[in-house]
């Protein structure tokens, strides 16, 4: 079960980050996670930036926990299941630990340590990517700790 919900989720993010690098019409049509709702994501994203590398906030991606920014589009979204222990290398930004997937054309930050997490796509028109993460440093820190850390 758990496997599948992965995948799922896992191709959720994928086809996010297809209609933001297709340029959709509009913006892009971002979905929000499972607990993007939440109390903890509401305070994550009101730490989200208005800014990421010089580009500004997207006015069209309401659904809640989410934004984005640019063209193609950088998306957060807020409320994705916190991970679990992993084999994968965390990558540490500014204390906050990220967990790196590849995605067809770009990255997919997960905040490691936090429940729930925060997801971050970066297209591969930003590389390298986790350049971008210093950004969302504020929004994964407002976020609840379940005790994980990079090691």
């Amino acid at each position: 079960m758990n496997r599948v919900r992965g995948t799922a989720a896992a191709l959720g993010a994928a086809a996010v980050l297809v209609c933001a690098l297709a340029g959709c019409s509009g913006g892009p049509e971002v979905t929000a996670a499972g607990a993007g709702g939440s109390d903890a994501c509401r305070s994550a994203t009101e730490a989200f930036p208005s800014t990421v590398s010089g580009m500004p906030r997207l006015d069209s991606v309401t659904a809640p926990g989410t934004a984005a920014w640019g063209d193609p589009a950088v998306i957060a979204r807020c409320g994705v299941p916190g991970l679990a222990p992993t084999d994968v290398e965390c990558v540490e930004v500014d204390d906050v630990g990220w967990i790196p997937r590849e995605l067809s054309d770009g990255t997919a930050f997960t905040s490691f340590g936090t429940d729930p997490a925060l997801e971050v796509l970066v297209p591969t028109a930003y590389a390298p990517e986790p350049l971008l993460l210093p950004a969302f440093g504020a929004a994964a820190k407002a976020l609840p700790p379940n005790g994980l850390a990079c090691r």
